[in-house]
């Protein structure tokens, strides 16, 4: 069994005492929090809808603004200004709604047939795109519109070959005819007779026929709106107000009289929340008691831990001179990637062993004690896509060093460069955002890698991801996560390795539709099976609304993940041998997770 490397024996001082103490007692204190419900209210439902807040159909509510109606237990109604909308669909942002007082569905409608005015609350939605009829001016028809998938009534798409050509397609984010707050009457001043329209989802290019509309609560309300565990999201339509989004980790509504934001968690493939996720609990007298006593003695024991590290001299160990052994002290040859979060470098220990050694980035004493801390949450975590952490070098003075395991395929991004198909690809960023999804939302404090690339992800016999180099700092951000994890995704796509100015100028070709001029020329984009060049289509729109909305809280790593690993597990009767247990073909909201927390290489150990 290969040796774990620990401080030297010098290091059993009062210093490694008091941080030990210094430690227990954070742990302690952190674990003291105010009692939260351990399940979310459930919602009231209407036929096979569910109504969340803001919405509701008490009538004893004052809140009128967003109060539905529901008839013959099925079909619910939004009314605005004494007009009703049938509603379709539910979003976390908006609702779908059909042509008010509308029969039945007409291939295209009066410019005067959606007499909507927006407000406060509610605004057509951005997303619509709109087939305009009979116009007598066709400056106002955008080029390139026209290839989104939008269906008639028959369900059939819209084309001349159907009978049903849209005419003047026109998406009303393009803002030159159409601004928020107007209605469809604006598009008369173009002599324009009719229009239908459509809900084209961010990312895809497929329509749902209706309107979508935008909801939102003022900002400038005189109480607080969103829970403390939520962020508050500004509306793309409706200037001035804002909707709030439980941030990683929490699920709910995220509304201070909704059901708020509750810690969610999974235990024995189970979603719990708030007071479950506890790993302890005790009654509030001892909590006050506990934090009365253990709040001096923190501080203390703070201050005095500090005292000792940093007058601790600088010495040279066994541990550190053997690495240094086997990395040829550190020398550029012996260098793989270099990054955000450090150094890595190849290694052979004395006993022939092949490793990889991250000589940690660490800036002063303080980063020094976090490190330490995080090394030891993270190596309580065993997943088949983490690479095997086998020892750690901690030594004052020095720079940490974590050592893992050395996969027998080299580096992703060596991969790339040597020819690597598309099957491999695509099951590999599935697996790490898979990893990367679990560390952030099954642990608390969440673990983020910080500099995700294809140099910190290894590859084992069966092409199997193993990440290594994990920003070991508390000062992480999810939103720079999202960046690098876009960057990746692009140089899956591209084969190269990928720099900002390289970043805009892909982003920009596949926002134009010439995502084939920047595809990996070693995967012959054009002679590939079109169901994998869709397939890489969509990898890049996930990295393109990473980039857009991963710093926003809108598209986070549970949804990449989830999105990945449905590209993935639709390959397994394509040629591609996916090696997954219990990958199921769809994934609701938190199934993602279940999937992770339920396999059997996925397990976390918790602390004794």
């Amino acid at each position: 069994m290969l040796p774990l490397f620990l401080p030297s024996s010098s290091s059993s001082s009062p210093a490694l005492f008091l941080l030990l103490l210094l430690l227990l007692t954070h742990q302690t204190l952190t674990s003291i929090s105010l009692s939260q419900p351990d399940a979310l209210r459930s919602p009231e439902k209407c036929g096979n809808f569910s109504v969340s807040f803001p919405f509701h159909l008490s009538s004893s509510s004052s809140a009128a603004t967003f109060r539905l109606s529901c008839t013959n237990s099925s079909t619910l109604f939004l009314h605005i200004n004494h007009q009703s909308y049938r509603i379709i669909e539910f979003f976390t942002d908006g609702l779908l709604v059909d042509f008010p007082s509308s029969p039945s569905c007409r291939q295209f409608n009066d410019l005067r047939s959606f007499p909507f005015s927006a407000n406060q609350f509610f605004s057509i939605s951005f997303e619509n795109v709109i087939g305009l009829y009979d116009c007598e001016d066709s400056s106002l028809c955008k080029f390139g519109c026209e290839t989104n998938d939008l269906f008639g009534c028959d369900g059939r798409e819209e084309d001349e070959t159907s009978g049903g050509d849209i005419g003047c397609c026109y998406p009303l984010s393009d803002h030159s005819a159409w601004r928020a707050g107007d209605d469809f009457s604006v598009f008369s001043k173009y002599g324009c007779r009719g229009f239908s329209s459509w809900f084209v989802p961010r990312g895809t290019n497929r329509g749902k026929r209706g309107v979508k509309l935008e909801w939102a609560i003022p900002r400038n309300s005189s109480e607080a709106i969103c829970d403390r565990e939520a962020r508050t999201v500004n509306a793309t339509a409706i200037e001035g107000s804002v909707r709030c989004v439980c941030r990683d980790g929490f699920v709910g509504d995220g509304f201070v009289h909704g059901t708020g934001c509750l810690k969610s968690c999974y235990k024995d493939g189970k979603e719990l929340y708030g007071d479950k996720c506890k790993i302890k609990k005790h009654n509030g007298k001892k909590l006050t008691v506990l934090a009365g006593v253990l709040a001096p003695l923190f501080i203390l024991g703070s201050l005095l831990a500090l005292f000792c590290l940093l007058k601790r001299p600088v010495t040279t160990h066994k541990d550190q001179h053997e690495l240094d052994e086997a990395t040829k002290g550190f020398q550029d040859s012996q260098k793989l990637t270099q990054g955000k979060t450090g150094t890595i470098y190849s290694g052979n220990l004395t006993n022939g062993t092949r490793v990889i050694v991250h000589k940690v980035l660490c800036e002063n004493k303080i980063e020094f004690m976090e490190i330490s801390s995080q090394i030891d949450h993270l190596s309580a975590v065993l997943h088949r896509n983490l690479a095997r952490i086998i020892g750690f070098c901690m030594d004052i003075g020095y720079s940490p060093l974590v050592v893992y395991e050395y996969p027998v395929n080299g580096s992703l991004g060596d991969r790339l460069r040597l020819g690597l198909d598309w099957c491999k690809r695509v099951n590999i960023v599935a697996e790490v955002a898979g990893l990367l999804a679990l560390l952030q939302y099954e642990n608390y404090p969440p673990i983020l890698h910080n500099n995700i690339s294809s140099g910190y992800i290894f590859l084992d016999e069966d092409f199997q991801a193993k990440v290594t180099g994990f920003g070991l700092q508390r000062k992480q951000r999810i939103d720079a996560s999202m960046y690098d994890f876009a960057v990746l995704l692009l140089e899956i796509v591209t084969g190269l390795k990928q720099r900002e100015e390289t970043v805009t100028q892909a982003l920009q070709r596949i926002r134009s539709g010439k995502l084939e001029e920047i595809v990996d020329p070693s995967m012959y984009f054009h002679e590939q099976p079109v169901a994998f060049r869709e397939q890489i289509g969509l990898v890049a729109d996930i990295a393109t609304r990473c980039v857009l909305f991963g710093g926003d809280g809108k598209f986070g790593m549970v949804d990449a993940a989830r999105e990945l690993l449905q590209i993935a597990g639709n390959n397994g009767g394509g040629g591609c041998d996916m090696k997954r247990d219990g990958i199921e073909e769809t994934f609701s909201n938190s199934s993602l997770l279940q999937m992770i927390s339920m396999s059997p290489d996925s397990i976390y150990l918790p602390k004794t």
